[in-house]
């Protein structure tokens, strides 16, 4: 089963990224991977396979996979984010955060998780997760 991942990191993070995609990289050659635009092209250059690219953070990348989220076309969400750097679109990635918390995606947001999450049994097993019911939500936001 070929899990969809989407990768992202911020500045001060891509090197790490880079470094974690380099020591799973066989794993990752068998995924469907999607990156936020410098991300993907530091990925694709390093592993040497394609990654389809969004935009960058700033420009709306962060926003596109949240949307990608939403459609039910990511399962595994990697974001190393800057814990000491603030980011002038911090916004977009909280909403990104959220849509991920929102719809019950598994993520990491930095390399040991990254590393458990990649090396559970779950992830080629098959794990079919919960998808939440907005059913009374949908229905109480149409009156």
């Amino acid at each position: 089963m070929r899990n969809r991942i989407a990768l992202v990191a911020h500045d001060n993070m891509k090197l790490e990224l880079v470094d974690w995609a380099r020591a799973h990289r066989d794993f990752l050659a068998q995924q469907e991977l999607a990156a936020t635009g410098t991300t993907g092209t530091l990925l694709e250059r390093e592993l040497g396979f394609v990654v389809q690219k969004f935009e960058s953070g700033p420009l709306g990348g962060d926003q596109q996979i949240g949307a990608r989220i939403a459609e039910g076309l990511v399962d595994f969400l990697v974001f190393f984010w800057d814990p000491l750097s603030a980011q002038p679109h911090d916004p977009d990635v909280k909403a990104l955060l959220r849509l991920a918390v929102l719809w019950n995606i598994p993520f990491a947001c930095n390399r040991s998780s990254a590393d458990f999450l990649v090396a559970s049994p779950l992830m080629s097993g098959g794990y079919q997760r919960r998808l939440p019911d907005f059913e009374a939500y949908r229905k109480r936001e149409s009156r």
